[in-house]
């Protein structure tokens, strides 16, 4: 029976290329998956060994309440357990949790981890022997520690961790922006044992830098150019670029400058402070032996001691816990690519099994058993599986390989190579073998069960088997989905999310089941136009459609998903859109926002614009972590937002959900709600804030997008909490003082931030734009990934209408023979693509309008307050549709018209 799969095979190949196809674009999906995210992994990994190269690090404690309990102090343990050393955040880069200068979050897109998880948007590190790493947030080591250290003996170097925001003047003469890297500087000592110096020299005072490989070729200078930069929170300073570093690995984007050491420590380290301290030991002295050592010397500081491969290990860890995010993200799109391939399978062995009604009885006659017959069927659909998981295994790789490239040229190389391991390669090939088997399992019994009488037949009459249940199954399903929604979107639904998701797999499961039994109804109206404009193609292809509802219906429903899929995330787009202008226009009240694009306004900058005469307001808002405890004991790491207490009503307002905002001058915070549900606070709760020397009373719990973190206090507080070498600047809220006009204000401001390059003034409208630019950023790839679906189902039509030309080739000669014309027959065959493609995305257009109308209920906390439907998008989709009928039309109706006419009057 195996050789008689391979002949079917043989003898319809293009049917069989067609179905390999859908396998290939879904596996490659998966596999590209896997792929990017093993070279991200090798990336950062890379990244972490050769900007991580000191042998033990000295490092602060872990705040209270985290979860590694290894972590202990030095005096306890020298070299306990796993953790890291500086965070992005304690250099003073931003931590990804603050929302202010962000878009609300999408939901259903690239969420952000949870309080106290880190984002691995800052792959470099410090170069200067120390690095800033993920992992839970851990108290600052006194830089004077550097001194006591080096005379441990053993020890070769001892070297602070330097890392600070720096902002670097291009050739161009702008500032150097790639894309979302970070722009970090760090120092850099004439015998720094982590880099190697590629060419020129260290720099040796503040008005010399030198350039990582990337960072030079990025912003287009060479050594012994002059240029400029904002090194920490000083203001614009001449230098002249002296030499270029490497660190032997891609920085993923990265652009790092490297200043003196003394610089650095002014720079980076103002208050004497440094997140940790590299240590380096001398020739034969073992890492372990040196830790022991080194605790021993900084017995009885708050530090605790660690060896490099410890650090290292969990950074790493850290790192494939997030990516592994990225990974889920990525194979949701690909599993829905994999499913719309399924429907095309289903179609195709459907269709073949129709075709070869007469063959199969014939196996049957000559004595072929039901289980014999509906093997080979199957191995059909194994060797369509087994080959596209092949070729897609091949396209994965060959994917991300265009991917790479595709970001090394926007100065973006990932290292590491591009591959797939034998577990993952076989895996895959199991997967898209058993996507086949499944949908060819129902096609393979009706096979399996035809009669051997039907061999003695002239015409094999295939006798369909009612709608009814499928109908009353499907309809019941539909209402159960519809139910599920509506629960999801009443007040106080626990896990609505879930409610949603349910509901929105059984409404398109319903919709699936019932869409033969409305397709006849629905597809009459949609080609009464056709029938009215196109005789007789209209009518001809209308009765075409309708004739095998089943058939029709099940094409349509590889599209009806993928638009489905689409118009929900149109809807998702328009309404974060909506909600973010929404949200500017209800909290901010300020004329004018300064903000950095990178994401750091410089404090000099906040000073200025201070002190300018046409501000009568001029509200900084910064962000940091804090370790917070809770009345239960609990503690968390935090993002926390300071800004001055008469702010609120002046230039942001919030949404008082409890309490009121009147304490915050006297040291009391406010809470979001989330926050407040999550970790149950309340109002007249007393928290412990690191940093503070008495406990915050909860004064209000507020509602607010802007300030989309868990705890908000007055800058006097804040500043206390959060040490100045950990904080950043996310904005300045700007009003323009009495009798002072906006535009003479706008102007004033725009001399101020120029010398700064990065900083940017925009009105509430102007701010709504940009933030609305964010969003369309991070839809153009939900719909890219969405594409490949529609691209998928696209093939499904080819593959029906050419299956169709094939089944009907005799109904074809006859036609002609009584005096259609070819183009009569083309036009009949993409009349009958474009009511099959409109259909589909009618149905998955409603679907998907419909699913996405309960998010704004759901997700009103992440800042999706809003429901819009871009009615204009929609519409265009659905012309879009008859388009995508027209040209996946062109070849099956290319091979209808070059049929010869007494060969297919013949066909038996």
């Amino acid at each position: 029976m195996l050789r008689v799969a391979l002949r079917e095979i043989r003898a319809h190949l293009v049917r069989f290329v067609l179905s390999v196809l859908a396998v290939t674009l879904g596996i490659a999906f998966v596999t590209g998956t896997f792929s990017l995210r093993a070279l991200l992994s090798d990336t950062f990994s890379s990244i972490i060994a050769s900007t991580t190269q000191g042998d033990v690090y000295v490092r602060g404690l872990e705040s209270a309440g985290a979860d590694d309990a290894e972590a202990v102090p030095a005096e306890d343990s020298p070299t306990a357990g796993p953790t890291t050393a500086a965070e992005a955040s304690s250099a003073g880069v931003p931590d990804g949790e603050a929302t202010m200068p962000d878009a609300p979050e999408v939901p259903g897109g690239a969420e952000l981890p949870a309080d106290g998880a880190e984002l691995p948007e800052e792959p470099g590190g410090s170069q200067g022997g120390g690095t800033q790493m993920l992992g839970p947030q851990r108290t600052a080591v006194d830089i004077g520690l550097v001194d006591v250290v080096r005379e441990v003996e053993g020890v070769d170097q001892a070297v602070p961790d330097l890392l600070g925001t720096v902002v670097l003047v291009g050739a161009d003469g702008r500032a150097v922006v790639n894309g979302q890297a970070p722009s970090l500087g760090s120092a850099l000592r004439e015998d720094d044992p982590s880099g190697t110096l590629v060419a020129g020299r260290a720099p040796r005072d503040a008005s010399e830098i030198a350039l990582e490989t990337t960072a030079l070729e990025t912003s287009g200078l060479s050594i012994g150019d002059t240029t400029q930069v904002i090194v920490g929170s000083g203001g614009l300073t001449d230098v002249t670029v002296v030499g270029e570093v490497t660190y032997g690995n891609p920085m993923a984007g990265t652009t790092l400058v490297l200043v003196d050491p003394e610089t650095g420590e002014e720079a980076f380290a103002p208050g004497g402070e440094v997140p940790s301290v590299a240590v380096f030991a001398a020739d034969g002295v073992d890492p372990d032996e040196l830790a022991d050592a080194v605790a021993e010397a900084v017995a009885g500081e708050p530090v605790e001691v660690a060896t490099g491969d410890v650090v290292r290990e969990e950074a790493n860890e850290a790192i494939n816990q997030l990516l592994g995010f990225l990974g889920t993200f990525l194979l949701v799109f690909a599993m829905i690519s994999l499913f719309v391939g399924g429907f095309i399978i289903a179609n195709t062995f459907a269709m073949s099994v129709r075709q070869r009604q007469r063959e199969f009885a014939l196996l049957r006659a000559v004595g072929a058993s039901p289980g014999q017959v509906m093997t080979t069927v199957l191995g059909q659909a194994a060797v369509v599986g087994l080959v596209g998981s092949a070729a897609g295994i091949a396209g994965g790789i060959g994917l991300i390989a265009v991917v790479r490239r595709w970001l090394a040229s926007m100065d973006m190389e990932l290292g590491g190579q591009v591959v797939i391991d034998p577990a993952q390669a076989a895996g895959v090939v199991v997967l898209g073998t058993a996507v086949s088997l499944v949908a060819a399992a129902i096609p393979a019994r009706r096979a399996a069960v035809t009669p051997p009488v039907e061999a003695m037949r002239d015409d094999v009459a295939v006798v369909e088997r009612s709608l009814h249940v499928r109908a009353i199954a499907g309809a019941v399903l539909l209402a159960a989905g519809v139910a599920a929604t509506v629960v999801s979107v009443q007040e106080g639904t626990d896990r609505a999310g879930t409610w949603l998701g349910v509901g929105a797999g059984a409404v398109l499961l319903g919709t699936l089941a019932v869409s033969p039994a409305i397709a006849r109804a629905f597809l009459g109206v949609l080609a009464w136009p056709a029938v009215v404009a196109l005789r007789p193609v209209g009518r001809l292809a209308r009765g075409n459609v309708m004739r095998n509802p089943r058939r029709t219906a099940s094409t349509a429903g590889a599209l009806m998903i993928g638009m489905a899929l689409v118009g929900a995330t149109a809807v998702l787009a328009e309404s974060a859109q909506a909600s973010t202008s929404s949200i500017v226009r209800t909290e901010s009240r300020a004329d004018f926002w300064v903000q950095s694009a990178t994401r750091a306004v410089p404090p000099g900058a906040a000073d200025a614009i201070a002190a300018l005469p046409g501000a009568g307001r001029a509200d900084v808002v910064s962000t940091g972590r804090a370790t917070v405890t809770g009345p239960d004991g609990a503690a968390d790491t935090v993002s926390v937002v300071g800004l001055p207490a008469d702010a609120f009503g002046e230039t942001i307002e919030v949404e008082v959900v409890e309490g009121d905002l009147s304490g915050l001058a006297d040291g009391e915070v406010a809470v979001s709600r989330t926050a407040a549900v999550a970790r149950d606070w309340a109002v007249g709760d007393e928290l412990e804030v690191t940093g503070l020397d008495e406990p915050v009373r909860v004064g209000a719990v507020i509602a607010s997008q802007l300030l989309g973190v868990p705890v908000v206090m007055d800058a006097e507080p804040f500043a206390e909490a959060v040490p100045g070498g950990q904080t950043v600047i996310m904005a300045v809220l700007v009003d323009a003082a009495d009798g002072i006009a906006a535009d003479d204000l706008r102007g004033a401001l725009g001399e101020v931030v120029d010398p700064f390059v990065v900083l940017t003034v925009q009105d509430a409208e102007e701010l709504t734009g940009s933030l609305a630019d964010q969003v369309d950023q991070a839809m153009v790839i939900l719909y890219a990934l969405l594409g490949l679906s529609v691209i998928i189902a696209v093939l499904g039509i080819v593959n029906t209408l050419a299956l169709a030309v094939i089944e009907r080739t005799r109904e074809i000669g006859l036609m002609r023979a009584v005096g259609l014309s070819q183009l009569q027959l083309a036009a009949t065959i993409t009349v009958e693509a474009v009511l099959t493609a409109v259909y589909g995305t009618i149905l998955g257009v409603v679907v998907g309008v419909g699913l996405a109308s309960a998010l704004p209920s759901i997700f009103a906390e992440q800042g999706l307050t809003e429901l819009a439907v871009p009615w204009d998008l929609l519409a265009t989709m659905i012309l879009l549709s008859g388009a995508v009928g027209v040209v996946a039309a062109l070849w099956p109706a290319v091979r209808a018209a070059r049929l010869p006419v007494l060969q297919a009057v013949s066909d038996d």
